[in-house]
């Protein structure tokens, strides 16, 4: 009897653990397989650019021509100086821009020291290393070159010619002493008329412009042309021409006699 109560007890106890015992439940999770999502990366679209524009030009002449017309105007309206002049000043100082003294001290205009306190180069001219002044910019060299003639007393004759008279200004810078080169004035007129640089002259000066027929000029003027031949003299000219030596010169911007075979002299037959 005992061991049924004992049996009894024991059932009791177990079946009483049983329900005190807290369940757990396994959370079933789905098995995660990563998704590797590869972005399409965006392919920038091709920037649409425009090819940059070379200007083709058929000489250095005309490359220098179109780089230096606008600062050449400028000069014009502030110092009354034709911008034509001044380009073919400077393309033949400075052999459109090919030159040492342009390449290494844009100096487009052989301007020497003289009172120059600034940088400067040597270069061989009518002397060997002579001093000429050295620029950071050439825009600086064609302002020189502008008060260079405004300011020197020699050429205040020069801005007494017609606006737009290139001829005058020829011919008035080698009377001056501008250039040694006897035949500076007719290179000057050549380059001018051959890419035709009156036209900036025309540009600046607008309806002021007085365009100069040069051939209709010289008729009203009782003027004549004369080409220099072989054995020709300014005396020579002057007797055939019934004119005097100082006339040629005169008109022609001449400080001596020197002529040379080919040159075009203006002769008055007044």
């Amino acid at each position: 009897m005992n061991k049924f109560w004992v049996v009894l007890g024991l059932l009791a106890i177990l079946t009483s653990c049983k329900s005190k015992k807290v369940a757990t439940t396994t959370k079933r999770t789905r098995p995660t397989t990563e998704r590797v999502i590869a972005k399409e990366r965006e392919t920038p679209k091709p920037v649409e650019t425009k090819p940059v524009e070379t200007k083709v030009y058929a000489s250095d002449t005309e490359k220098y021509i179109d780089t230096y017309k606008d600062i050449a105007k400028t000069e014009m309206q502030l110092y009354n100086i034709p911008a034509s002049i001044t380009l073919a000043q400077g393309i033949l100082e400075s052999g459109s821009g090919n030159g040492r003294l342009s390449v290494e001290a844009n100096n487009h205009f052989g301007i020497k020291c003289h009172e120059w306190t600034g940088a400067r180069i040597y270069h061989d001219d009518d002397k060997d290393q002579e001093c000429f002044r050295k620029y950071i910019d050439a825009k600086y060299s064609f302002r020189d070159h502008s008060l260079f003639l405004t300011e020197r007393k020699r050429y205040a004759d020069l801005f007494k010619q017609k606006p737009g008279d290139y001829k005058a200004w020829a011919r008035g810078l080698k009377a001056a002493g501008y250039a040694t080169d006897r035949k500076y004035p007719d290179k000057l007129i050549s380059l001018i008329e051959r890419y035709d640089l009156h036209k900036y002259d025309e540009e600046v000066l607008g309806t002021a412009y007085e365009r100069i027929d040069y051939s209709k000029e010289d008729i009203q003027n009782n003027n004549t042309v004369h080409t220099v031949s072989k054995g020709d003299t300014l005396y020579s000219i002057s007797k055939r021409y019934n004119t005097s030596v100082q006339n040629i010169q005169r008109l022609n911007g001449l400080n001596g006699t020197n002529i040379s075979i080919g040159q075009e002299l203006l002769i008055s037959t007044n």
